[in-house]
């Protein structure tokens, strides 16, 4: 029996630059406090030290992961906290040389304590270790894994629970994409039918709705952030924010106050090709300069593929459906929320584990069909043109050069964005029963193309771009 992953799993409002490498381990140290908490170890601990392994170590400083674990261990929110706080708080940290908890508990702690240890731990690239003490006792001990998305796991975890419920409550249980197309082809419905009757076992349709909302706004507003901002971004390589530029050239003189009104603006303007692929690729940039500035973005499946649905989405409202409204966005949502799981539950969505081919090409196909959808395509044309966006990202390694979510992770969702518009175009004006490959067959074929990647491509900055391209170069 299958795992449930809710579209609120695969569609999470978070922090940038890295899902795996900044969200994931913000909740792993913030699971931890509450492990203390639980087992009242709060109280005695006067010491903490945390090992990064792996890829969580060689890019650790590009990907905010030192500053992910102290807001972490400071129990912030990463879904609510005001982004202009989080510095607040990490200098307070460095500066005053102690960690502050919730209920007024303070330790000592140095930088020093975060400690990046380059070897792998053999249960994921992504290992993070929090180690507790007491008069340098060591009381408690817990290693968790970022596997992607933001998900943590510990090594013994095990889904027992998770299935018993899936067993007594989803109507469509959902493992393979195959399982899905017959489920709509039986049914007679739509692929967002479908998810919706699942996650009605675990949320109200107006509770769905709130959510979907949230996630919505908070993918407008990284866009409108993003093309309203100018500048460079932190980090090192003094990358030159782009959306700027492009937004201002396309959006002319039009007037607007919001980015409700923006939409309404947008839609006013002229929309040759050319004009049409500039605004794709300055949709996706924004949302990724947004997230390399430690912004707030939605994880699609993964932070440094954040631009390519909210791309893909508003292309569909600014120039293909000027009447759309929140009906349509929460159909695209919740088939791109699905499709994502599929590729979770059967491959990876986490760069250290499967290259970029497991975030970009899985944001490409997440968005490609649930584009397909909106634009009245079948059940078997919607999986058709996410297989085709995936199809062609095979093999696409992680090299970010200096660690950093900015070279060539930004441009990355530009063509991502474009590759699922022109994927949706192609399943459209294609028979399904004449598709020689099927979307489980290319997710097999990712996740053997994962394993057989060299460790060099999967996010550790020892290969590709990363050593090829100096700080003289840039």
């Amino acid at each position: 029996m299958s795992q449930f992953i809710s579209v609120f799993d695969m569609l999470k409002i978070g922090v940038g630059p890295s899902s795996s490498h900044t969200l994931g381990p913000w909740r792993a140290a913030i699971a931890w406090v509450k492990k203390l908490k639980e087992t009242d170890l709060l109280d005695r601990l006067d010491k903490v030290e945390v090992d990064l392994y792996g890829s969580l170590s060689l890019t650790g400083k590009g990907h905010a992961t030192d500053i992910a674990v102290l807001l972490g261990l400071s129990e912030a929110d990463p879904e609510y906290i005001p982004i202009e706080d989080l510095f607040t708080i990490v200098d307070r940290i460095n500066t005053q040389e102690e960690l502050y908890f919730k209920g007024g508990k303070r330790i000592a702690f140095l930088k020093s304590a975060i400690i990046f240890n380059k070897e792998f731990l053999p249960f994921h690239s992504n290992g993070i270790t929090f180690r507790g003490f007491s008069k340098n006792q060591e009381i408690s001990t817990e290693t968790y894994f970022s596997i992607g998305g933001g998900f943590i796991v510990q090594e013994d975890d095990n889904l027992e629970e998770e299935i018993e419920i899936n067993k007594k409550n989803f109507p469509y249980p959902i493992n393979r994409a195959i399982q899905l197309e017959e489920y709509c082809e039986k049914e007679n419905l739509q692929i967002s039918d479908i998810v919706l009757k699942n996650e009605l076992e675990l949320r109200t349709d107006s509770e769905i709705d709130a959510e979907l909302h949230r996630i919505w706004d908070t993918m407008l507003e990284s866009m409108y952030i993003g093309c309203h901002t100018e500048g460079r971004l932190p980090g090192g390589l003094n990358v030159k924010r782009r959306a700027f530029d492009t937004h201002r050239k396309l959006i002319k003189d039009t007037s607007y106050t919001n980015p409700k009104e923006w939409i309404t603006a947008i839609r006013s303007t002229e929309v040759k090709f050319r004009e049409i692929l500039k605004w794709v690729s300055c949709f996706a940039l924004s949302v990724n300069e947004v997230n390399a500035a430690l912004g707030r973005v939605v994880t699609a499946p993964t932070n440094g593929s954040a631009g390519v649905i909210p791309a893909v989405l508003m292309y569909y409202l600014v120039i293909e459906n000027h009447e759309a409204d929140f009906k349509q966005i929460k159909k695209f949502l919740l088939v791109a929320g699905e499709i994502g799981s599929i590729f979770k539950k059967n491959a990876t969505i986490s760069a250290a584990m499967g290259g970029c081919q497991a975030e970009i090409g899985v944001s490409s196909a997440m968005a490609a069909g649930a584009l397909t959808e909106l634009l009245g395509g079948s059940a078997a044309q919607v999986l058709s043109a996410a297989e085709i966006a995936m199809e062609h990202h095979l093999g696409l390694t992680c090299d970010p050069i200096r660690g950093l979510v900015q070279v060539p992770c930004i441009e990355r969702n530009s063509m991502g964005a474009i590759k699922a518009i022109h994927a949706a175009e192609i399943a459209l004006e294609t028979d399904p029963k004449e598709c020689l490959v099927h979307l489980d067959k290319v997710i097999d074929t990712m996740w053997e193309t994962a394993k057989d990647m060299h460790k060099n491509y999967k996010e550790t900055s020892e290969g590709g771009l990363a050593i090829h391209v100096g700080l003289a170069d840039c």
